[in-house]
């Protein structure tokens, strides 16, 4: 189970993590070495180079643990997830772009015992068409899907998408829209809904990570409904039923409908995959967090 957004994606991955092991298949949780600014002020994901206190899973994912940290101290979401459960948790490098995050995904996988791998994004900027207002954050989930699909002839994958909405970036009509273009595609393959259970576990896992997208898919579990303002006020949230809901996505039959993943695909540099995203139009959080810290004095 990843969360493929980076940040706190893997605090939300949570609900689909304890969905599946109610149905009696345990999981492994896991994200992207990449915390945002307000965490992490170096700009961009962190390579494996760049990881302490940390258990080597190939070239491009080590197995995270409480203390697991940049060299800075800062400490990654998965490593407050691994304190909360009790056990480590997966960090993937997508430095090495696609490729990179496919060697890493698959080297996980096969040491750890996963025939299974569910990529988890919140709020729904991972099925963007790229011609959405609001996109801000596509290049982590592009990255990820794009080696989900590389990978997908060998180790099974899935598209899990909760809280439609809840990071602020697509609308709710644009989620649905997306939606509904992976239905067409053949790709839908069920839904859930986050309990109330489960929204109090996503709390106590996000109190030490700073998530904001997360914590309002447990305000919707929780039954609020009106318009939540997030990132300092110039993120808005629609709070209501839908952000409670999770969306599967078979990967193979999705990737044909996921252009921005089709973008990315090959890339074997995290450079390579962004001038991608660039190349169509499309503005990324790797942009934006070059930009900020250009702006940082001194």
């Amino acid at each position: 189970m990843l969360g493929i957004g980076g940040g706190g994606d893997v605090v939300g991955s949570l609900a689909v993590a304890r969905r599946c092991e109610e149905l009696g298949t345990p999981f492994v949780l896991g994200g992207v070495a990449w915390e945002r600014l307000p965490v992490d002020p170096k700009p961009g994901p962190r390579p494996v180079a760049e990881i302490e206190n940390a258990d080597p899973l190939g070239r491009h994912a080590v197995l995270a643990r409480p203390e697991t940290s940049t060299p800075e101290g800062v400490r990654f979401s998965e490593s407050h997830v691994a304190e909360h459960l009790g056990s480590p948790t997966v960090l993937i490098d997508i430095t090495s772009g696609a490729r990179g995050a496919a060697e890493g995904i698959g080297a996980a996988a096969g040491l750890l015992g996963c025939d299974l791998v569910v990529y988890v994004d919140i709020g729904g900027d991972a099925i963007a068409a790229g011609t959405e207002p609001g996109l801000g954050s596509p290049l982590c989930d592009a990255i990820m899907i794009a080696a989900g699909i590389e990978l997908d002839a060998r180790i099974a994958g899935a598209v899990g998408l909760l809280g439609a909405g809840c990071d602020g970036e697509l609308t709710v009509d644009e989620v649905l829209a997306r939606i509904a273009s992976l239905a067409a595609a053949g790709a839908w393959i069920g839904s859930s809904s986050v309990t109330r259970e489960h929204a109090d576990e996503i709390e106590r896992a996000a109190a030490a990570t700073g998530t904001e997208a997360s914590l309002q898919v447990v305000r919707c579990a929780r039954g609020e409904h009106g318009v939540a303002e997030i990132r300092g006020g110039r993120r808005q949230v629609p709070l209501g039923p839908l952000g409670a809901m999770g969306f599967y996505f078979d990967l193979e039959a999705a990737g044909s409908a996921l252009p921005l993943a089709g973008a990315v695909a090959g890339s074997e540099r995290l450079e390579h995959a962004r001038e991608a995203l660039n190349g169509m139009g499309v503005s990324t959080e790797l942009d934006y967090e070059r930009d900020r810290a250009a702006q940082r004095p001194g």
